[in-house]
């Protein structure tokens, strides 16, 4: 089983940049998207053999997340169940008898740590809504996390220390995450791993350069860890200021 995640930073202009392409080389059972900045009135886009579902925000051309699968689908949620942070369209989870897929966009705090406060307030709602999926089935998590967890996720931690995604708030916060029983995918199986990054600037040349920030994931329960097969980051395909992220995981719980 194959699933893709792709921050794609506005899904109308990924679209004229050959999308439907590349969906298609994806050949995934589940493709997650994140900050596709449609409204309701937008006609959805539809592939050949997928169903999808979209959450949007409140706030025209802002956030929002969709999910694609070819798989059965017994339940879909958009939010986390607390209105304050389901106003942007941040979070779908699918559910299939195995486990449940979380496709989540974290916010982001911004200049000046501005919304570093409500971010802290997100990450703790977030963290009690998917330990409570977890206690029910597996689950697995895929998105834009908003952080870089370790100094090897970025190109420049010292520089970086106290910006938006690289505090110490931020990172403890995966850190929790992780402690309450789940896995980071690409460093279980890649744990030194360097230079491997999902996010880059538009500013500088950084992706030519590969100046980035790892801050796109998959997350996976712990008791699905030994199942994976595969985690890789598809930093040459284009589109977005992020590149897509993917795993493979034994079919067992599908």
């Amino acid at each position: 089983m194959k699933l893709v995640s792709w921050n794609v930073n506005g899904l109308r202009a990924v679209c004229g940049k050959g999308f439907a392409d590349i969906f298609a080389g994806f050949d995934a059972d589940f493709v997650c998207l994140q900050e596709t900045k449609l409204n309701p009135d937008v006609p959805e886009l539809n592939y050949e053999g997928y169903r999808s579902f979209w959450n949007y925000a409140e706030r025209k051309g802002y956030s929002g997340t969709a999910v694609f699968t070819r798989r059965e689908v017994v339940n879909v949620t958009k939010g986390i169940g607390v209105d304050v942070h389901d106003r942007e369209g941040r979070v779908i989870t699918v559910e299939t008898d195995g486990f449940y897929l979380v496709c989540v966009y974290t916010p982001n705090s911004q200049s000046e740590l501005a919304r570093l406060d409500y971010r802290m307030e997100w990450e703790q709602a977030f963290l009690d809504y998917v330990c409570g999926l977890d206690r029910v089935k597996p689950v697995i998590i895929c998105g834009d996390l908003n952080v870089a967890h370790q100094e090897i996720d970025l190109k420049n931690p010292k520089t970086n220390r106290r910006n938006a995604g690289f505090t110490d708030e931020e990172r403890s916060c995966m850190s929790r995450l992780l402690d309450a029983g789940f896995v980071d995918t690409f460093r279980y199986l890649h744990p030194d791993a360097r230079d491997a990054y999902s996010w880059w600037s538009y500013r500088g040349r950084a992706r030519e350069k590969n100046v980035g920030w790892r801050i796109d994931y998959f997350i996976v329960s712990e008791r699905l860890a030994p199942m994976l097969t595969d985690a890789s980051i598809l930093a040459d395909i284009t589109g977005s200021d992020h590149c897509p992220v993917t795993i493979e995981i034994a079919d067992n719980h599908s």
